[in-house]
C-alpha cells in the first residue's frame, strides 16, 4: 500500500494547450500542460519539413557515401546529351 500524502495529485483528464487552443487530453500531475510544438504543428508530421543545404554540405554527403541523388541524375543526363551532340 502506497505512504500516505507523499505522492503528487494525479489528474487523468489533464488538458495540453497549444497556442491558447486545447489540443489534447491527457494524464498528468498538472492539471494544464502549455506547450509550444505537438504533433499537430510540428513539421515531421505535417510534411512540411525543408532539408536545409548550407554550402552543399547535403550533396557532398550523398558523393561521399555513393547516394545517387536527383541533382546527380540531371548533371549525369546533361554530360550525356552533350556527348551525343558532339557526336
Amino acid at each position: 500500500m502506497p505512504k500516505a500524502d507523499i505522492h503528487p495529485t494525479w489528474y487523468p483528464d489533464a488538458k495540453v494547450i497549444c497556442n491558447g487552443e486545447v489540443v489534447m487530453t491527457t494524464g498528468s500531475t498538472s492539471p494544464e500542460l502549455h506547450v509550444d510544438v505537438w504533433s499537430g504543428n510540428h513539421p515531421f508530421y505535417t510534411g512540411t519539413q525543408k532539408i536545409l543545404d548550407t554550402e552543399g554540405r547535403v550533396d557532398r554527403f550523398m558523393r561521399k557515401y555513393g547516394m545517387a541523388g536527383a541533382s546527380d541524375a540531371k548533371a549525369a543526363d546533361a554530360k550525356q546529351d552533350a556527348a551525343t551532340a558532339e557526336a
